[in-house]
């Protein structure tokens, strides 16, 4: 993988994006850039950087995918763009509604470009917007100036081709897993599925959907049988299919459990105080989200009782 310039977001508070210190990225394939966010919550220190986001580059344009936690993590991304290529940026694809992939959206409306999602993205991030704002904020202060909601203006329901110019991108949404308004993005030319919170890498799985529709997606993630894989989150270069089997492993084991404790007639909170206590070593991020992963897992399947 070769480096582009390295930056950090809390070089991207300057107000122009020509004062703006680039992201760093890395180059995974020809045309097919990343950055690696940091395995955390958004702090101050980490100025929101928390996501892996990236961008495509065709012969005509350039597709941007995810844009981070704030405005200043946007321009940063942007200044990254500009350091490999002048083409124009024509689409903004958000992967889904959650704030560390959206706020940096507003760094790219001066240049026109489509932002694109899910055909229930729009509707979710609505319903989110004040809550998200009001944490971010509070979590960020300063560093959160500027950072506004940017809804989609074309939406993708199934799947949907877009073209960079002799590139030709996939989009396709999912049935509910991570939210309900996942989407992938299947680069044909390099053989890249950037699938946004849909794989977690090393850092814990979180629900804010369903436990069985991502079960599902999982497997018909795995029949899509990429050559590359880009996590929402964790490392950029591990092996996808050990990864996705840590996660469907994890979620699998999950379901099986909170089902136990369905049948044995525990309360959610004596789930939530027993289930997965052996998983803490394996996942970063584990006591942030494990338990509330027991309470969604636990809420959902109730219902089936």
């Amino acid at each position: 993988m070769q480096t582009v310039r390295a930056g950090t977001v809390q070089q991207a508070a300057p107000a122009t994006a020509q004062r703006t210190a680039p992201l760093s990225v890395v180059q995974l394939a020809p045309g097919v850039y990343a950055h690696r966010g940091h395995d955390d919550v958004a702090t101050r220190a980490n100025g929101g950087d928390i996501a892996n986001i990236g961008f495509v580059v065709g012969t005509r344009c350039v597709a941007v995918i995810d844009t981070g936690g704030t405005l200043a993590e946007g321009r940063a991304l942007r200044a990254a763009i500009r350091k490999v290529t002048p083409l124009p940026v024509c689409y903004v694809i958000n992967t889904h509604m959650h704030p560390d992939h959206i706020f940096g959206n507003a760094a790219f409306t001066g240049d026109h470009p489509q932002f694109v999602g899910s055909a229930t993205l729009g509707e979710a991030e609505a319903s989110h917007a004040e809550s998200y704002l009001r944490v971010l904020q509070r979590e960020l202060g300063p560093l959160a100036q500027g950072s506004v909601l940017v809804p989609p203006t074309r939406t993708v329901s199934g799947t949907a081709t877009l073209d960079l110019g002799k590139r030709m991108l996939r989009l396709q949404t999912w049935k509910t897993a991570h939210t309900n308004n996942d989407l992938t993005v299947y680069d044909e030319a390099s053989g890249t599925l950037w699938t946004g919170d849909l794989l977690f890498v090393e850092c814990i799985p979180v629900i804010d959907g369903s436990v069985l529709g991502w079960l599902d997606d999982i497997a018909a993630l795995r029949a899509l049988n990429p050559p590359r894989m880009v996590p929402g989150h964790g490392p950029l270069e591990r092996p996808w299919r050990a990864a996705l089997d840590a996660e469907q492993q994890y979620l699998a084991d999950l379901v099986r459990d909170v089902r136990a404790a369905l049948r044995q007639g525990q309360t959610m909170q004596q789930a939530v105080d027993t289930i997965g206590v052996g998983e803490r070593s394996k996942w970063r991020l584990y006591d942030i989200y494990h338990r509330r992963n027991v309470t969604a897992a636990f809420a959902e399947l109730e219902w089936e009782q």
